[in-house]
């Protein structure tokens, strides 16, 4: 698994180097049953000698198991700044530094407060938000991923590896079921590799999803399954609005998802799930010690949230760990709402400020059908064709 610190040394690194020189990356990783982890990745350039990046998590390389050394496994190639990566990319994200492989694209509108792009689409501010500045939107690109569960024990701690779920199709209408390891990564957190290995990512619906094809670039191509999956479950998986804003150095990034309607009760419920980023881009150690919601619904309630921390977690952001990210859900008796609100962060010295969380609509489907059955099995609920 590669360092956290990548996306601040390496990219322009593999952008001056890659379309002349030869980048393998090799990584080591130490035993998952360890207390302390060791990740390294070093670029090894035939012109340029060796360049390291080196991240100690808890600040010990002593606990390296014995006879543990690094493994390559690919080589590098230039981050593509103009169009999209192809179903089968390899990539490390640079961020979490995890392997893992592009499954489709999703085109989404990307709301940055922090700027103001010229574009035609604007999202309103909900009632009673913070600011009041127009938000204009941008296409952006993200890839729905499988993650290689070979990493999913390093990254746990900084970015859930069960964060996709869907409503269960039964009489419970709170009841969820999770993908695991499944992801969404925006298009500038992807580092892609290359790899001659014929099953480079561990995952138990990588050959079921992608079989190798050495005459095609990159060599692995969708299966039928793949396109069946993706059509049917377009609607609770597509990724349409991205929220970003900065205060003070923290980004907080949100995407809303809608998960379907339930009825209890005699009255309607609609569920959503959101997934939010934040990541510290200064030098300052902090900490997320609260959390501050408001809920607006399209039935007129207005509901008002505080706790400690996120998902039961006060997650530290620093220079070396710079991010964290995790999933939640919300429903509301009504089709539409908005959701805005704070957070409470520490510094070192014990002096506090609050983050803003850009505001962002929950929308239902206007054509909405019942969420897929809840599986048995990871195959299970992709259809029948992963049963032969």
């Amino acid at each position: 698994m590669a360092s956290c610190v990548i996306r601040r040394g390496l990219l322009s690194t593999l952008n001056k180097y890659s379309k002349t020189h030869t980048l393998s990356v090799t990584l080591f990783t130490a035993d998952p049953n360890s207390r302390h982890e060791v990740n390294r990745c070093r670029l090894q350039c035939p012109t340029r000698g060796v360049f390291n990046v080196l991240q100690q998590r808890f600040m010990s390389s002593r606990n390296r198991p014995e006879g543990k050394v690094l493994e390559t496994v690919g080589v590098f190639e230039a981050p593509k700044q103009h169009g999209k990566y192809e179903t089968g990319q390899l990539f490390l994200h640079s961020v979490f530094g995890y392997r893992g492989i592009v499954l489709f694209p999703w085109h989404a509108r990307l709301y940055d407060r922090d700027i103001t792009p010229q574009a035609s689409h604007s999202k309103p501010e909900p009632p009673g938000a913070h600011g009041s500045k127009e938000v204009k939107g941008k296409t952006h690109t993200y890839y729905q991923v499988l993650i290689d569960t070979r990493d999913c024990p390093h990254i746990s701690q900084r970015s859930q590896t069960e964060a996709v779920t869907f409503l269960a199709n039964h009489d419970d209408s709170r009841a969820l079921y999770a993908i695991p390891g499944l992801d969404y990564v925006s298009h500038e957190d992807i580092l892609p590799y290359n790899s001659t290995d014929q099953v480079p990512i561990q995952h138990e619906l990588f050959e079921r999803f992608l079989m190798f094809d050495p005459s095609k670039v990159p060599p692995f191509v969708p299966r039928d399954t793949l396109r069946a999956w993706q059509e049917k479950n377009h609607p609770w998986l597509e990724l349409s609005d991205v929220h970003r804003e900065t205060t003070e150095n923290i980004r907080v990034t949100v995407i809303p998802f809608y998960m379907g309607m339930r009825e209890a009760q005699n009255s309607h419920v609609y569920w959503w799930r959101y997934c939010i980023r934040l990541e510290n881009l200064g030098n300052e150690v902090v900490q997320l010690r609260e959390r501050h919601w408001r809920i607006f619904s399209l039935s007129g309630t207005l509901e008002t949230v505080r706790g400690r921390g996120v998902v039961g977690r006060e997650p530290v952001l620093s220079k070396e760990q710079p991010a964290f990210q995790y999933s939640s859900h919300v429903s509301l008796q009504a089709p539409s709402g908005h959701m805005w609100g704070t957070f409470r962060i520490e510094r070192t010295d014990g002096s506090h400020f609050d983050v803003r969380i850009p505001p962002f609509s929950l929308e239902s489907n206007k054509d909405d059908k019942s969420p897929p059955a809840r599986p048995g099995s990871p195959q299970e609920w992709m259809g029948n064709e992963l049963m032969s």
